[in-house]
């Protein structure tokens, strides 16, 4: 932060001047509330360090929904961490590592697999009811993985288990202010300082929570597209709240897209979780055929962007929109008892996991790009900490390894915590009051169905240009397309619809512009004119932070990563 000497992640970063609040006051009543810690956000990041930093602080929480309407809660796959014995950090560093595809922080990593199985072992001894057989932890296999690491809990609910201990845990504490149902929709700064945040409250009233640190943890953006495996939450407001605020965001080009989320016209759709490939399922062409054979060693369980390339090749090839999963050579009493979420909810679709060939198709579900920050969970602004996936830490490179977001969560949002304790142990005053400068005017905003229609277009255009393979006319198209639909929105009221679509079209601009400033192909980023890795040109990050002017500026800088040789013997095993 500003007493800190700069890590790598914000080194030459400033604090430049900020974009006006999105919000009006329009002549109402401001409410005010202070905290020591302000955390905004209720996914495994944000309840992690808020729990750890009421041991010693004051603490609130804001979250847009309720606690059971995260990307956490509705996380299937589980926790990756080295926990056997024929398992090491070492092996989960390389397997991570080669996911990564070139852009991981080593550094970063090696945080990640080393702190990892203490943080598993502590929701352990804490009471998480984690899957176990004769009181050992069943680990599972998942894409990418060299060796089984992946722990579980209620079967394919653990995100919901592991999120309701954590909530339990912060109520029974009592330490922490708990505000469901809040939006946020700017963080408040005061000379380049982070002091806070203004909210929207379910009634549509304002909230101006100051706080001497803030620590976003708001989560993804995978709303940006027409198909998600997403929570209806996850639309970029962390994202686009930290640009306005002045912070360095990076890697905003790479989105992964799951290749096995149910294909249907729901959205947010069904994910089809990866485990269940790690049990044995398959992925079936048209004509019934394993198509990942021969494309990967480990065949369905290649690395996520492996396999959700060649199922786009092979839907393109057979002018379909779907490949099938077939888990019908499965013992059906195992996948109703390892499975029950997913086998439920594709009952309710009219779909037996056991008999019937299950139609999935990718979606997007986890946003690589964020908020930069250092191993601390410092940001370039200062009093402004992150963590989770709102975060660019280095730790995912071009591809996350699966089961590393929750394990992400957890170890960056503790390691805020310790860095809290020094932050705040320093000269760093409680904020009395702040000037908001807010319009004064009130506002009509925009109409609900004009809102929605717009939100549709943005999705679709995104999709198609700016989704899993992507090309310069493309982006090009994608960006006109973004900046028209920008140009057709009045001046916002207080409509969270409005606000979600301000925070949409202000990620899926960042988006563009990285994609079609990086003229390669790599991990989640698929260029169809440069189909290529080049390491040569390439092998570095892509920054982005508001101009002087208003404008987004855009850089590359070289990417911190392990040797060539060894990333590629990784990838390739």
């Amino acid at each position: 932060m500003g007493d800190a000497s700069p890590s790598s992640a914000t080194a030459g970063a400033t604090v430049v001047r900020r974009v006006p609040y999105v919000v009006a006051q329009g002549g109402g009543e401001i409410r005010y509330s202070s905290y020591d810690v302000l955390v905004i956000g209720g996914g495994i990041g944000g309840l992690t360090a808020a729990g750890g930093a009421s041991r010693r602080w004051n603490v609130g929480l804001l979250t847009k929904s309720s606690f059971d309407d995260t990307a956490t809660f509705f996380a299937q796959g589980g926790i990756a961490a080295a926990l056997a014995p024929f398992d090491s950090p070492v092996l989960h560093l390389r397997d991570t590592l080669a996911a990564g595809d070139g852009l991981c922080d080593e550094a970063a990593v090696r945080i990640l697999v080393e702190e990892g199985p203490e943080r598993v072992r502590e929701l352990d001894r804490a009471g998480i009811r984690f899957d176990k057989r004769k009181g050992q932890l069943i680990l599972g296999t998942e894409g990418a993985h060299s060796v089984p690491r992946i722990v579980h809990a209620g079967g394919d609910a653990t995100g919901s288990v592991v999120a309701g201990a954590l909530v339990d845990a912060i109520i029974a504490g009592s330490r922490v202010e708990l505000h469901e149902h809040e939006f946020v929709v700017d963080l408040l700064t005061d000379q380049g300082r982070c002091v806070g945040a203004l909210s929207l409250g379910r009634d549509g009233e304002l909230t101006v929570s100051l706080a001497r640190a803030v620590v976003l943890a708001a989560g993804g953006a995978g709303h940006v597209f027409a198909s998600t495996t997403n929570p209806d939450v996850s639309t970029g407001d962390g994202q686009a709240m930290a640009y306005r605020a002045g912070a360095v965001l990076r890697d905003m080009e790479f989105m992964q897209f799951h290749p096995t989320a149910f294909h249907g016209s729901e959205n947010p759709t069904l994910l089809v979780t990866e485990a269940l490939r790690g049990e044995g399922a398959y992925l079936l062409d048209r004509n019934g055929g394993r198509f990942m054979l021969g494309v990967h060693p480990r065949a369905e369980l290649a690395p996520r962007d492996i396999v959700t390339r060649k199922a786009h090749e092979v839907m393109m090839r057979d002018g379909i929109d779907f490949v099938h999963l077939d888990a019908r050579h499965l013992p059906c009493p195992h996948l109703r008892d390892r499975f029950p979420t997913v086998y439920q909810g594709l009952l309710k679709r009219g779909y037996n996991l056991c008999s019937d060939l299950i139609p999935v198709s990718p979606a997007s579900h986890y946003f690589l790009g964020g908020v930069v920050t250092d191993h601390w969970g410092r940001t370039s602004v200062s009093g402004l900490y992150a963590c989770g996936e709102v975060t660019s830490t280095g730790a995912h490179g071009a591809n996350r390894l699966a089961s590393n977001s929750l394990l992400e969560g957890l170890v960056f949002g503790e390691r805020v915590v310790r860095d809290l304790e020094r932050y705040l142990s320093g000269s760093r005053p409680s904020v009395r009051k702040i000037r908001l400068g807010l319009a004064e005017e009130s506002r009509e905003g925009n109409r609900g169905e004009d809102v929605r229609r717009l939100r549709r277009r943005l999705g679709l255009i995104m999709s198609r240009l700016c989704g899993i393979v992507r090309s310069a006319e493309g982006l090009e198209e994608a960006e006109t397309v973004v900046a028209e639909v920008r140009s057709q929105l009045r001046l916002p009221g207080r409509d969270p619809e409005e606000l979600e679509l301000i925070n949409l079209l202000t990620v899926a601009d960042l988006m563009v512009r990285a994609a079609r400033m990086r003229e390669e192909s790599r991990g989640v980023h698929l260029r169809s004119d440069f189909p290529t890795r080049n390491d040569a040109l390439w092998r570095r990050h892509i920054r982005v932070a508001l101009g002087a002017q208003g404008e987004p500026e855009v850089h590359a800088e070289r990417a911190l990563v392990m040797a060539p040789e060894e990333e590629e013997k990784g990838r390739s095993a």
